[in-house]
Formats: structure tokens, C-alpha cells, sequence
């Protein structure tokens, strides 16, 4: 059964994810994986669904089409390539920033993530608390590989958070359940 990638974003209102997964099931897709969230107003989705053989993009673009246009909402279709890896496997930690916002606080802590072999499996961020005291935070699990020492890791986001005015915290995660 081929894969395909589903993106979709537009202004938040009830019925998008409805509509959208209306229109797969219709044409007998499953979902297997997904994320949605709202922000600044718009709703995001990103899924991840298999759909009966010969189904193309095109067609999966069709089905979503009416819920599209109905909602103002930018879709996009692509296929995914089955024979690509799954993510790497290891440790699972989750990382915690708490701050003022700047330029440049997600791009410093994944890059020194990147450089020490870690892989961010999932990342969100929010301003927090009220106009007169904002706070940035940002929250990932991450996956350590096999050999890296997650205290090390820790000591070296500790020193970048005070680098960035931020605190940087990391902690190993238990494997969530769902």
C-alpha cells in the first residue's frame, strides 16, 4: 500500500481535522501517524496514511480538495519513499528551555543537539504568561544514540542556556504509551 505525507494549515475553526480525515477515509486511506496543533491561530496538521495500491498523490489531493476549499486551507501532498529508515534508535531524553525570547534559541540548542549525534523527535515552543512577563519555552524529546553520555550532553545545554540568558534542563524521558 503506497504512503503519503498530508499537510494542511489555515485559520483554526471546528471541523478541519473532520473534513480532512473525512475525505481520506472516503477514499480508504488509514492514518497512521500524525501531529496537529494551533498556532497563532492556525491549525496544523501533518499526517501519514496509507491508502489503497494505485492511489496517487493526485488522487489523495482530489479527495481533499472540497474540505480544502471549503476551509481555506493549503494542502499538500507528496509520497513517502517506504524504504527510508525509521528514525535512529536510543535513549529517549526530553529537553526544557525556559527564558526571554530571542532570535537564534532554537537553531543554537538543535545544533549543538545535531552536533553531538542527537536526533529531536519532537519540538514545541510557546510564549507563555502575560504581555508585561512573556516567557519563551521550548520543549523536545529527543533520542541519544547508544554511546553518548546524556549527563554530558546536559552539562554542555546548561552551558549554552546560560550563554543565551535561557535555562536549559535535561532530563531522561520513559518511553511514552499511547
Amino acid at each position: 500500500m503506497p504512503h503519503f505525507a498530508v499537510s494542511a494549515v489555515g485559520a483554526d475553526r471546528p471541523g478541519i481535522v473532520a473534513a480532512v480525515t473525512g475525505a481520506l477515509v472516503d477514499l480508504g486511506c488509514n492514518l497512521e501517524d500524525t501531529s496537529m496543533s494551533i498556532l497563532r491561530g492556525h491549525f496544523a496538521m501533518m499526517l501519514v496514511v496509507n491508502a489503497p495500491d494505485g492511489t496517487t498523490a493526485d488522487d489523495v489531493d482530489r479527495a481533499v480538495e472540497g474540505p480544502a476549499s471549503d476551509l481555506e486551507l493549503v494542502v499538500a501532498v507528496r509520497g513517502i519513499d517506504d524504504a527510508v529508515p525509521d528514525s535512529p534508535t536510543g535513549q529517549p531524553w526530553g529537553v526544557s528551555v525556559y527564558g526571554a525570547d530571542r532570535p537564534g534559541i532554537v537553531h543554537r540548542v538543535t545544533r549543538l543537539l545535531a552536533e553531538q549525534g542527537v536526533n529531536v523527535v519532537d519540538l514545541a515552543t510557546r510564549v507563555i504568561g502575560g504581555p508585561d512577563r512573556p516567557v519563551y519555552v521550548m520543549l523536545l524529546d529527543v533520542t541519544l544514540p547508544t554511546g553518548v553520555a546524556g549527563n554530558a550532553v546536559a552539562a554542555e545545554l546548561e552551558r549554552l542556556g546560560t550563554e543565551l540568558g535561557v535555562d536549559c534542563t535535561m532530563h531522561p524521558n520513559e518511553p511514552d504509551i499511547l
